[in-house]
């Protein structure tokens, strides 16, 4: 949140960052890029879960292959419609998850996009591997979420 207070020994810089965004705001940046989706898209995501946690747990790194937790900013957890048949049914919802710290890592270290077109861009190409689309077609998402 933008404090606009000036940097002592610096005339005429202004201060404009505060407190790190907390994971329920986040959150609600989050929804309110899913809101802007179009509707022909928001309308098949059903009831999936979207959460901002901190960071992913130890076992999916592993299973991702990664070693290091800043690498993951999100993770599609589910079966993408188009590989879903009548034996999927009973399964547990599908999940988007955010990782708050890594988005906010690669955020200051971009420095030149705001806080709300990464998270936007991070949601949408989770929202893309639900729908099994290709990256074109998630960058056109992109530009209608951000």
């Amino acid at each position: 949140m933008p404090h606009g207070r000036t940097v002592p020994n610096l005339p005429n810089v202004k201060r404009t960052f505060g407190p790190a965004p907390t994971a329920a705001e986040m959150e609600a940046i989050a929804r309110a890029a899913l809101a802007r989706l179009p509707a022909h898209f928001a309308e098949h995501l059903g009831d999936i879960v979207l959460s901002v946690e901190e960071f992913a747990e130890q076992e999916l790194l592993e299973e991702l292959e990664l070693e290091d937790a800043f690498d993951l900013t999100g993770v599609y957890q589910g079966v993408p419609l188009h590989l879903r048949s009548v034996e999927h049914t009973g399964n547990l919802p599908d999940r988007i998850r955010l990782f708050r710290r890594p988005i906010l890592d690669e955020w200051a270290a971009r420095g030149d996009e705001t806080l709300e077109h990464l998270i936007a861009h991070v949601l949408v190409h989770e929202v893309g591997h639900h729908f099994g689309l290709s990256d074109d077609v998630m960058h056109s998402l992109e530009d209608a979420a951000g």
